[in-house]
């Protein structure tokens, strides 16, 4: 990105203030009042600068996206659309190889700049770090936090439907993707769960994909062993009779994930690590860290299972 605009500046007198009062938020410029509602207008608040032309597709989806989030700025941010086939001496001066290009304009020079379309998370994460402050939540931000809470409170349903709206504005994102395979696994339909964590890219390391894609395989696992798993009691039962019958406690620890009592599950592999840690070699650890990565970094049961396992491994 070049920081020099000399020409451009130097045409449309680069000493003289802007004399236009006070702006739309969004606005579109030409060459020759670029001067004034960008450079200048840069002095007093975050411009975002949007080059497209009407042949460009992507310019199509990003500029709304754009208009979206400079509403959530309270008048903090300008967006200054400029059309390159009838202005194309800005673009040229920036060195534009590909359209759409935003700039971030402050203190009348170019601060900061994307290329391509973005989704709408990714631009507000762009604004608010050139703006230097967080800006009120967007409409998929609101849904994420509706959908969060839903799941949460174990309104599947819900959930499912929020995080399936937010893919219709945003196709890509990962959270939502990651929350509608969740919510398929709630509902038992691995291959759902499957087809919806296929959305995100392979090599994605979002922790909630990957905390997704880990619940899945853990869910596929249990299938697999769902004729195996004997009944709480009985397995109670075993241990009442012999509290070092780790098998009986290690199937237990699977009944209990089955039944969603994540707390009791982790509990009850640490037990077998706390009396025999070597124990089927070491399977109660390497089941114990499927947990965790099928429940997620955040999970509170997580949380406070690694901390225990640490404590047990070096203690």
């Amino acid at each position: 990105m070049s920081n020099n605009l000399d020409d451009i500046m130097a045409a449309n007198g680069a000493g003289e203030a802007a004399t236009t009062g006070a702006a739309a938020d969004i606005l579109d410029v030409t060459t020759e009042n670029f001067m004034a509602e960008v450079i200048e207008a840069s002095k007093s608040q975050l411009v975002l600068l949007d080059l497209w032309a009407p042949w460009c597709g992507p310019c199509k989806q990003l500029t709304p996206v754009l208009e979206k989030v400079i509403g959530l700025s309270q008048g903090q941010v300008r967006l200054a659309k400029m059309n390159i086939d009838e202005h194309p001496a800005v673009a040229q001066q920036l060195q534009v190889q590909s359209i759409p290009a935003v700039f971030a304009f402050k203190n009348g020079q170019p601060v900061d700049g994307f290329m391509g379309a973005l989704p709408e998370s990714e631009v507000k994460a762009f604004v608010e770090k050139n703006l230097g402050a967080e800006m009120g939540p967007s409409p998929v931000d609101q849904l994420m936090q509706a959908a969060q809470e839903a799941l949460a409170q174990n309104d599947i349903a819900s959930a499912g439907q929020a995080f399936a709206n937010i893919l219709g504005m945003e196709p890509t994102h990962v959270g939502a993707i990651a929350g509608l395979a969740q919510c398929h696994l709630q509902m038992d339909n691995l291959p759902a769960a499957q087809q919806a964590l296929e959305m995100a890219p392979p090599t994605s390391n979002d922790p909630d994909i990957l905390a997704a894609r880990a619940a899945l395989a853990l869910a596929e696992k249990m299938a697999d062993k769902a004729a195996e798993l004997v009944d709480d009691s009985a397995l109670l039962a075993a241990l009442e009779a012999d509290a070092n019958n780790h098998q009986a406690r290690f199937d237990l620890a699977l009944a209990y994930h089955g039944a969603g009592r994540r707390e009791e599950a982790i509990a009850a592999l640490l037990e077998i690590i706390a009396r025999n840690r070597d124990w089927d070699d070491n399977a109660a650890r390497r089941q114990l860290l499927e947990f965790f990565d099928a429940y997620g970094a955040a999970d509170e049961a997580v949380v406070a299972g690694r901390r225990q396992l640490s404590s047990l491994l070096f203690s």
